[in-house]
């Protein structure tokens, strides 16, 4: 495979930096905890990690709002502890991709606050602002909980930003060339210290039109196509990874023609896998698979099961949606905006075997996987927490007090409870060769020994039981026979004539001649190579 493409089968795993490893005491991890951990990511087999936001920011929103684009925020070190970071994670052939926040900064910026500060400043027209909150009425509100409006009034110029997430961060306005240039240098500056590309937040709001609702448009894709073409033309081997959470018909135009992003996040598929393991049928995962596009060939999609944020049900119907609270969200608490805010490992009531299912569905799906901090070990959530902070708790590395993360007092209480570190860690995980750490990170081996994973195409087999997943993975010669059994009790399918061969069993280690019928074991999983 062309190594500029390395992204199209390699694994990513999601950090966030406060919560990973604190390597000072002062109760946040930071980047030279990272630097610490990279033997562990490199025994679990990672090939990327994706930071989240490290620059100096109010935290309204962990993060995303950012009060400085060149800069670290001083919890998480400083520009050499990055640069260390890179270095050291290059020498273990890991690569990093980091957040590029284009739509919205903090309301703390310099920019905002100079822009807000007189009507006839020059960065007034780096934000959107209007004499009347009517503009744009066609525009959902993302954070239904919170936000009444995307308008908010400034007291002091007399007028309304726009922000499409919380008021205190307003957005940038992209018909302004001056912002488009400014975000241009600020890719240009991470790039320049050696970062392997970026997870491009929130774009597909870039730009305002009236008489729309100001997502996916001609606008915004041509300026996200000017980011690849720079990308392109100086940082060859360096990636986009796009966040738009949308059908996939709708995320299909943000790969181009191969000339726009690399990489999108498959976001209908996810709760479609807990539909599916909830249900025991796999019809859903199917339904939406089918309508998936076919992608460019030097793209991918990229797939996960849980991230930093809650469960998102935007992709799925209203029935779905009421469907998928009641039987995963059974607490008014557990919801959050439209979605679940759970970890994955609650989520499936800690089942083992549901565990290592969806993980086996994650592995085996188009589209290169990412895995959330803390997920490969089962690691809990603490719903006592506000918003999405119980499922961003310090990672549990072992049974010492503060779960090995900090010698200080973390910044968030941990996770109590059967989930709690005492009893869920990586020490007591690492080296058991039963546990649940060693089952994802040999999945993780398998899958980046074959190639039929790196392509971006999959063909379902009817094998006559709506209870097991079937399909077939194949690229560059090598074919793969994929069986995912969704039910709690042993089920049987019939194999089409023409799969009818020799293959071998990836995790047995041996031949098996599939013949008409095969027979899987409760939530068991099969992954077979055509010989």
């Amino acid at each position: 495979m062309n190594n500029n493409h390395w992204y199209k089968n390699a694994v990513f795993y999601q950090i966030s930096v406060r919560a990973y490893k604190d390597s000072n005491g002062d109760g946040h991890g930071d980047l030279r905890g990272i630097t610490e951990k990279l033997d562990y990511l490199q025994t679990l087999g990672v090939d990327c990690i994706w930071i989240m936001p490290i620059y100096p920011s109010p935290l309204k929103d962990d993060g995303y709002d950012i009060a400085d684009y060149y800069s670290v925020d001083k919890a998480f070190g400083s520009l050499d502890d990055l640069k260390g970071l890179i270095r050291a994670a290059h020498e273990h052939d890991i690569r990093i991709v980091m957040d590029l926040v284009l739509n919205h900064t903090s309301d703390e910026h310099p920019w905002f606050v100079a822009s807000r500060s007189d009507r006839n400043s020059p960065y007034r027209d780096y934000y959107v602002w209007s004499d009347t909150n009517q503009k744009y009425k066609d525009t959902r509100v993302i954070f239904l909980d919170t936000e009444p409006s995307n308008w908010t009034w400034d007291e002091k110029t007399g007028q309304y930003y726009w922000h499409r997430f919380y008021a205190s961060q307003p957005d940038l306005n992209f018909d302004n060339p001056k912002v488009q240039e400014e975000m241009l240098n600020v890719a240009r500056f991470w790039l320049d210290l050696g970062i392997d590309g970026f997870r491009a937040d929130a774009v597909p709001y870039l730009i305002e039109r009236e008489g729309t609702n100001c997502e996916n448009l001609p606008e915004t894709h041509a300026y996200l196509k000017k980011l690849r073409a720079f990308m392109e033309e100086n940082y060859p081997g360096r990636i986009l990874l796009c966040e738009a959470n949308q059908w996939p018909e709708d995320v299909r135009p943000y790969f181009g023609d191969g000339d726009e992003f690399h990489m999108g996040f498959h976001f209908p598929i996810m709760p479609r896998i807990y539909m599916a393991l909830k249900k025991g049928r796999y019809e859903d995962m199917e339904k939406i698979m089918r309508r998936t596009p076919s992608i460019p060939e030097n793209c991918q999609w990229c797939t996960f099961l849980r991230n930093h944020d809650e469960l998102t049900l935007e992709m799925v119907t209203e029935e779905e949606r009421q469907w998928m609270w009641k039987q995963y969200a059974p607490e008014p608490r557990m919801k959050l905006n439209l979605g679940i805010r759970r970890r994955f490992a609650p989520l499936l009531d800690n089942n083992r075997r549901k565990m290592e299912l969806a993980n086996s569905i994650l592995f085996t799906l188009p589209g290169s996987p990412i895995v959330y901090y803390g997920d490969e070990i089962g690691m809990g959530d603490n719903l006592d927490l506000f918003d999405r902070n119980g499922v961003r708790t310090p990672m549990q590395w072992d049974d010492s007090p503060n779960a090995g993360f900090s010698k200080g007092k973390p910044f968030s209480e941990l996770v109590k409870g059967e989930l709690s570190y005492q009893n869920v860690n990586v020490a007591s995980q690492i080296n058991g060769p039963g546990s649940f750490f060693n089952s994802v990170k040999r999945m993780i081996a398998l899958r980046k020994q074959h190639p039929a994973f790196s392509g971006s195409n999959m063909e379902w087999l009817d094998a006559g039981n709506p209870a097991v997943a079937v399909y077939i993975r194949e690229h560059e010669g090598e074919t793969m026979l994929i069986l995912n059994n969704l039910s709690d009790a042993a089920e049987t399918v019939h194999i089409p004539a023409e799969q009818q061969t020799t293959y071998l069993d990836l995790f047995a280690g041996q031949n098996v001649a599939i013949n008409d019928k095969i027979t899987l074991q409760p939530y068991s999983y099969l992954w077979l190579v055509k010989k």
